[in-house]
């Protein structure tokens, strides 16, 4: 054998052994995000720990108590140690929520701004037309772009469904805190991962998806979901909570931002402290609902953020969409169609609901996530949920 053959056969093997070395890092990795989404379902929710709450959830306590809402995620985490922009670490993710399951089939939606400082593409249809179409997605601040275009993608590779004029709608918060924004880590193909595993069932809460690098009143933060029961009908509500500030978190009426001790948010190099951060809300519901009727719907998710303690700050972007799964077709292009609607007069019961179901969902949002170290060792610490417990008791509050 000449040198050139050996040289050759020292190349494959290296080559070889390399791509053995990808092919463990890429299973490593999904192995921590499958490890991630099974530690969000596996811990104890805001109720069961004894949060007292308003009004009467679903069966799931989840925005796909709401018949035909699909819900999935991507979460991606890689990497530790110092801040490499453009390359890591990674901590981040998109969310889909599909109204009517994996297909074409527009509904009446309606939207509302708490406060701008933010992006959800495709709105201005929804405010013109009172219709969403395709799936409302969730992911970081840098991803919108990405995320976007891939949902056309999806349409037309897997759906093969042609929709020229679609216009995906896209919320964002911003991760930069744990994650690499600039790296733009956010893939098609993560994008088709989350819009293939959305399912109905139990909704996987925490440090998932689009949540999986947020921070809310100074916790780990992330996503969270809640319904409630009105008769007949349903209100479910997700949130990716990104907001607030520790001294305002307020839970059950009690100042728990300022009583718990310890668990302090860790900033390489620079005094912890809390910004403004951003929260997009999902409200879906099966009642009968017209796209303006839909708006004010949305017009009451801020108070249910408000009773957790945020204030709608200046730099947050609150950004909020509502949609009925109710009248089929009843958002068809062209000719008379049939639909049924309830009359204003009986819209106070709906508000009350989401309002209700936005604080819970926030609180769920606190309570799965787990502390996660990102850029530079930034740290958000979860929740203490033990100190929770008893600061309620502290108040008389605490479900027993």
């Amino acid at each position: 054998m000449n040198s050139a053959s050996i040289v050759s056969l020292m190349s494959i093997s290296i080559r070889r052994e390399r791509a053995a070395q990808a092919s463990l890092v890429t299973l490593l990795l999904a192995l921590a995000a499958v490890a991630a989404t099974v530690s969000a379902q596996s811990k104890p929710r805001a109720r069961a720990i004894g949060v007292p709450f308003d009004g009467t959830p679903g069966p799931l306590n989840a925005i796909t108590d709401v018949a035909g809402v699909e819900v999935g995620h991507a979460t991606i985490i890689d990497g530790s140690g110092a801040h490499v922009p453009g390359t890591g670490p990674i901590r981040t993710g998109v969310t889909a929520i599909w109204p009517r399951g994996k297909a074409w089939q527009p509904v009446f939606a309606g939207w509302f701004a708490g406060n701008g400082f933010g992006e959800m593409t495709g709105v201005p249809w929804v405010v013109e037309g009172g219709v969403l179409g395709g799936p409302v997605m969730i992911t970081g601040t840098y991803s919108v772009g990405a995320v976007r275009d891939a949902v056309n993608s999806w349409f037309h590779e897997v759906a093969r469904r042609e929709i020229p004029w679609h216009q995906p709608v896209v919320g964002e918060t911003s991760d930069a805190f744990l994650n690499d924004g600039i790296g733009q880590h956010v893939s098609k193909a993560h994008v088709f991962r989350a819009l293939d595993s959305a399912r109905s069932g139990a909704v996987p809460e925490g440090n998932v998806g689009g949540g999986t690098g947020m921070v809310a009143h100074g916790f780990k933060g992330g996503i969270g979901t809640s319904s409630r029961r009105v008769g007949p009908r349903t209100v479910g509500v997700l949130v990716q909570a990104n907001y607030g500030t520790r001294e305002q978190l307020t839970v059950a009426g009690v100042p728990v931002g300022r009583e718990l001790r310890g668990a302090e948010r860790v900033r390489a190099s620079v005094p912890p402290a809390d910004r403004d951060g951003s929260i997009i809300v999902v409200v879906a519901t099966d009642a009968p609902l017209l796209p303006h009727q839909l708006e004010r719907l949305a017009r009451r998710v801020p108070m249910g953020i408000a009773r957790l303690g945020g204030v709608a700050s200046n730099g947050s972007g609150d950004l909020f969409m509502a949609f009925s799964t109710a009248n089929a077709g009843a958002a068809a292009e062209s000719g008379e169609t049939a639909l049924t609607w309830l009359p204003n007069g009986d819209l106070t019961p709906f508000f009350e609901a989401t309002v209700q179901a936005t604080e819970e969902a926030i609180v769920n949002a606190l309570v799965a996530a787990e502390t996660m170290v990102g850029i530079n060792g930034n740290t958000a610490y979860a929740l203490p949920t033990d100190q929770l417990r008893e600061v309620l008791r502290k108040y008389n509050r605490l479900v027993k």
